[in-house]
């Protein structure tokens, strides 16, 4: 949530801002119904200071009592306004985005996204090389068939050494984490809805949400919506920030409007596994927490040997709470392509204000913290590692830095 003073200070900075990230309010007026809002705040107040001074009047001053009388229907009715313009100007407060960074370039979707740099050298095959899905298959290491059998399209599992690599590499990365700083937690899979209103997925990515019937819960699509909300309505000593957090889940999304080729294999599914980093920090150090964020992506795809590409998202791939994005693009050679495999956002104090997350120093200061969400590695790099290092006869060659977790150096067809 932005601070309402920009809306009152520089609405044309909000309308533009609106307007440049698609934002249907209608700026215009929810400035017209927030300075009604502020007037009758006044009118109320001035009102109920009145009426208690008449009160005092009212034994001794008949005219008073009368006077009273008309005013408490007055009040009432001003009071009764009051609030149904708070609730209107609140909710339209909670779909307004985020601002940007000056630097996030235009465009409309990810085929817009502005590449950085293009880090490691693609693999060169003198043979037709196959996809993620045709050598899960192939390896009898991924099972979406049996997936969908006991759930539905969009599921699956992993299998045998194909598990054994999955689980090798989150340890390894969080092991990589924990060694930078990062506070290793194990959180929930579910939270509360005003979590995840506080960490901006709602009302902003509804339809993306797995909710529980009968509860006030819903299946998390990212660690980042329970481990921001860690801090919900608590003042950090700015003594202690950053605080650097990691925790590695399993995560729910719909992804509704999901088909065709983006589809196949396990790219886009309804539930995925991933570790995450989240970091607090003071508003001033968010461009280098942010920046911290990305090094450590780029220090995990070195090291398992991953060529990849880095983008500056631009604003229509970006979610409403985004100030500034990078994307992390694996090379998929099965594919033929670049792939998302990690995300990194600064959210500055649009999920602290929300969830009421602030700091307070020793020399006075205080405010809103800033947060960071950015991905550690997700089952998205393990398919990227099936496609980079497979061999022609289908085998695949395990990341040198893996090999102590998994205790083996090669998945082999039928093996």
């Amino acid at each position: 949530m932005i601070d309402i003073r920009a809306l009152r200070e520089n609405p044309d900075r909000v309308k533009e801002n609106a307007a440049r990230r698609g934002c249907t309010v209608d700026v215009d007026k929810l400035v017209a119904l927030d300075r009604e809002y502020v007037g009758l705040i006044r009118e109320v107040e001035d009102l109920r200071a009145e009426r208690n001074r008449l009160s005092k009047e009212c034994q001794t001053n008949p005219a008073a009592r009368d006077t009273v009388k008309e005013m408490k229907v007055t009040l009432a009715n001003k009071e009764s306004r009051l609030a149904e313009l708070k609730t209107v100007v609140d909710e339209q407060m909670t779909w307004l985005p985020n601002f940007l960074s000056p630097d996030v370039p235009d465009g409309g979707s990810d085929a817009d996204n502005a590449a950085l740099r293009f880090v490691g050298k693609k693999p060169e095959f003198a043979f037709a090389g196959r996809d993620h899905q045709a050598l899960g298959e192939l390896l009898g290491i991924i099972d979406t068939g049996r997936g969908a059998k006991v759930a539905q399209s969009g599921f699956y599992y992993w299998v045998g050494k194909g598990a054994q690599l999955t689980q090798a590499m989150f340890f390894w990365a969080q092991q990589e984490l924990v060694k930078r700083g990062f506070t290793l937690f194990m959180s929930p899979c579910v939270a509360k809805e005003q979590t995840l209103f506080g960490t901006g997925y709602l009302p902003f990515f509804k339809d993306q949400t797995y909710t529980l019937s009968g509860e006030d819960l819903a299946l998390i699509g990212t660690s980042e919506q329970t481990l921001v909300g860690y801090h919900a309505d608590e003042i950090l000593d700015a003594g202690t920030l950053p605080r650097r957090y990691t925790s590695y889940t399993p995560c729910f999304r719909t992804e509704a409007g999901s088909y065709g080729k983006e589809s196949r294999g396990i790219f886009r599914v309804h539930q995925f596994h991933k570790v995450e980093q989240i970091i607090f920090c003071l508003p001033e150090d968010s461009p280098r927490c942010h920046e911290l964020c990305l090094e450590n992506e780029e220090y995990l795809l070195q090291q398992l040997g991953l060529p990849y590409r880095v983008v500056n998202v631009c604003v229509g791939d970006m979610g409403a709470p985004g100030y500034k994005k990078y994307d992390i693009e694996a090379w998929y050679p099965g594919y033929g392509g670049y792939r998302e495999v990690t995300s990194n956002t600064n959210l500055t104090d649009f999920q602290a204000r929300r969830l009421g997350i602030r700091y307070k120093g020793n020399d006075g200061s205080k405010g809103f913290v800033h947060t960071i969400s950015a991905t550690g590695v997700t089952d998205r790099v393990v398919c990227a590692i099936l496609e980079n290092f497979q061999q022609e006869d289908g085998s695949v060659i395990i990341p040198e830095v893996l090999r102590p977790y998994t205790g083996f150096d090669r998945i082999t067809p039928g093996i």
